[in-house]
């Protein structure tokens, strides 16, 4: 992929392997693209994602062919019982709140509120334990004034771009594994055609919340070059799991398999890494 400047002298910015790119997040005023691009990219599975002004998704464009077993898959995803979705769902809730809790350890602030409630989280989560900890865990993590706004700027607006460049890797993730991203757990939205793909993100959206409040620590409360380029980084900070140490990208895709094999009843067991990612896995290029 070539990258050039507009106007009447276009100059040549950067060149990129089509092999080497997860995705494209289109974010910027005045972008052009060829479809010889978009069609490279369907072919490999990597994502374009176009944002609106607030920095959120208004369109994606991915691979309809994502898997030799796709039809299988499918079909598989669409006979799953209430159930075994519900369990699911549960899992995905508990893994998230065991992670934001995390987050208020690493920033200082108490996390006995978010981890007493992972325990009280039940099939479905019919009580929505998840907006409880939510209500809680922004205030713990911003200050009593924050309230998520995604049409705010500052920390909002970083957040909005974070979860776009996640949201594209889940989506990438869920497309490989043979799913179809519409057919969710528990996202319900008839206008949403990402559903499984917003249910698959939640445990891992706590990566994005630490890197941003990392950088509010710094003073940088706008989205430019730099904080683009951190907030990507993200997707390759090192996790600890039970089959040793992957990147965060690798962890979304090995969530997505294994839920296409629950589907199949080759597994019964969501893949969902435990321990969050060290200090260390969050160091931007101004750090020593």
């Amino acid at each position: 992929m070539v990258i050039e400047s507009t106007g009447v002298e276009r100059r040549e910015l950067g060149r990129i392997p089509l092999d080497d790119i997860g995705a494209v997040i289109a974010n910027a005023h005045g972008l052009s693209y060829t479809n010889n691009l978009l069609v490279a990219l369907a072919e490999r599975g990597a994502p374009f994602v176009l944002c609106g002004s607030n920095h959120n998704v208004v369109g994606m464009l991915f691979s309809v062919d994502g898997n030799h077993h796709q039809a299988k898959r499918f079909d598989a995803q669409i006979r799953i019982s209430k159930p075994i979705r519900d369990r699911l769902w549960a899992d995905v809730i508990k893994s998230k709140l065991a992670w934001q809790a995390a987050v208020l350890e690493r920033v200082g602030s108490p996390s006995a509120p978010l981890k007493s409630l992972v325990g009280k989280v039940k099939s479905g989560d019919f009580e929505n334990i998840e907006a409880q900890g939510a209500r809680r865990y922004w205030t713990l993590l911003f200050g009593p004034s924050f309230r998520r706004n995604q049409e705010a700027q500052g920390a909002n607006a970083m957040l909005n771009y974070g979860y776009t460049v996640l949201r594209a890797m889940t989506a990438r993730a869920v497309v490989a594994a043979g799913l179809h991203p519409t057919l969710g757990l528990h996202h319900s939205n008839e206008s949403n055609p990402m559903r499984l793909v917003d249910d698959l993100m939640e445990p891992f959206r706590p990566v994005i919340d630490f890197k941003v409040w990392q950088l509010c620590q710094k003073g940088k409360m706008e989205i430019n070059a730099i904080v683009k380029r951190e907030i990507v980084l993200t997707m390759f900070v090192d996790i600890e799991t039970k089959d040793g140490i992957s990147p965060l990208s690798v962890c979304i895709q090995k969530a997505a398999t294994s839920l296409a094999q629950i589907y199949l009843g080759e597994e019964k067991k969501l893949y969902l890494p435990t321990i969050f990612p060290s200090i260390e896995e969050f160091m931007g290029d101004d750090e020593p």
